[in-house]
């Protein structure tokens, strides 16, 4: 459940390969190993015949170490705080493949698990100290039924955390503007749904946590299946190029046959000279629009309103409208001189005297999209220098993984149950911990 909209992801939305997490085909080999050890210390019936390096007050020679019932912790390590997400999917992938084979035939054992879980979108903390940690979920139950999980389980959260963290890190330099998801391409297509999802969080969490008003926008379905989401776009440049090169005409006819929803961006770099096509497109949209404004065709209106141009440089290209001390790329003087250009589009058309302030609003609210290299640090100085940028499409700086972006998940067994007691039994290094954010949960949630 995540804090935002009070709403759990289930199976019905992430669709696990339940057979490959019970058979452990996600599993790292030493858990499989160990599953199959304390399946067969049950059935042999065996009991501790070993002496414990910890002080425990407990006759030991009775335990049943083939079912030995275990409390387990999961917890990041990303400092100083993480965005958690993937909880849900942990949770999910406990209700589904908790049990164990018996000839041939896998026994469910969810019922037996006592778990506790904060939501998705919570915030925590890390100091550097791993004793001192704040668990996102704690599972209380019999090692051998899940421990073919922790592999799958720890992935999920490593993964949607690390997006989620990364989204909300560049969030906090964007003053509020608009951030698209455009990491699509830079990855397997089957994390889409998840890193969507993690993406989707970071901006609920950043419109509560720090009063914003931003909406997601990603480019793909998959991207926002998991939160009833669709993908955004307008053209890529291959589109372009089946007009010769004509940004103009090839936007016209973009407009002409998209619906009224979709947003009328052009991108407007395929000849590296954005001032040239933003003109050109600008020009041909508004002869449309003045059209429709004659007839009251509201419709109509809509259909010719340029919403932006995009601005997509490639960064060892110098614009032609540029010096070259201006910088290659996408840089702070092409989007003001762009934005300049925009502006005054209208003087160079023939306007109606009447329809001069209404030009002036057209040209002025035509947006501004950059893409391509944007990073926190990068946004963050656009932004310090004032640069008049509408929106940010950032891609594969959210996917970053590296010493200090690594949300990195561990599952620590940290108790053990003797007859009625929990004895603490923590790898050295460690200790129990609990969260305040913790909350008890109920896998019949998660069909």
């Amino acid at each position: 459940m995540t804090q935002f909209n009070k709403q759990r992801l289930t199976n019905r939305q992430i669709q696990l390969n339940r057979d490959g997490l019970r058979n452990g085909t996600y599993s790292d080999k030493y858990f499989a190993n160990i599953a199959h050890i304390l399946g067969q210390l049950q059935k042999d019936d065996y009991r501790f015949s070993g002496q414990s390096a910890r002080a425990v007050n407990a006759d030991l020679s009775q335990v049943a170490v083939g079912n030995i019932e275990v409390e387990a912790q999961v917890f990041n390590r990303r400092a100083p705080y993480a965005l958690v997400g993937g909880v849900d999917v942990a949770l999910t992938m406990l209700r589904h493949a908790t049990g164990y084979f018996e000839n041939g035939i896998f026994h469910e054992t969810w019922q037996q698990l006592q778990v506790r879980a904060t939501h998705d979108g919570t915030l925590t903390h890390y100091e550097g100290d791993a004793s001192h940690i704040e668990p996102v979920i704690i599972i209380r139950g019999k090692l051998r039924d899940f421990t073919l999980l922790e592999t799958p389980i720890l992935g999920a959260l490593s993964r949607a955390t690390r997006i989620a963290t990364n989204v909300y890190n560049v969030l906090e330099v964007c003053n509020n503007k608009q951030v698209l998801f455009f990491p699509a391409r830079f990855d397997w297509h089957e994390t889409q749904s998840l890193d969507g999802y993690a993406y989707w969080l970071a901006i609920q969490a950043h419109n509560a946590q720090r009063g914003g008003t931003l909406a997601p926008l990603v480019s793909t379905d998959a991207q926002g299946a998991w939160w009833d989401g669709n993908g955004k776009g307008t053209i890529p440049h291959a589109y372009i190029a089946c007009f010769f090169a004509d940004t103009a005409e090839a936007m016209r006819l973009f407009a002409q046959h998209m619906p009224l929803d979709t947003l009328r961006v052009a991108l407007v770099d395929f000849n590296n000279d954005c001032v040239r096509d933003s003109l050109a497109t600008i020009a041909v949209f508004w002869d449309e629009y003045q059209k429709a404004l004659a007839t009251g065709d509201e419709s109509a209106q809509k259909r010719w309103t340029l919403d932006g141009v995009r601005l997509d440089t490639g960064g060892n290209m110098l614009d032609v409208s540029l010096k070259e001390a201006d910088g290659r790329g996408v840089s702070e003087a092409l989007v003001h001189t762009v934005r300049r250009a925009l502006d005054n589009a209208w003087t160079g058309w023939d306007v109606p005297e009447n329809l001069i302030p209404t030009a002036q609003a057209y040209c002025s609210g035509v947006k501004i999209v950059v893409s391509g290299g944007f990073n926190r640090e990068r946004i963050a100085q656009f932004e310090k220098n004032h640069v008049p940028v509408d929106y940010y499409g950032v891609g594969s700086t959210l996917l970053t993984n590296d010493k200090t972006t690594n949300a990195d998940f561990t599952m620590d067994v940290v108790r053990l149950r003797v007859g009625d007691t929990w004895v603490d039994m923590p790898k050295v290094g460690r200790a129990p911990n609990d969260n305040p954010a913790l909350a008890p949960i109920d896998l019949a949630d998660f069909e």
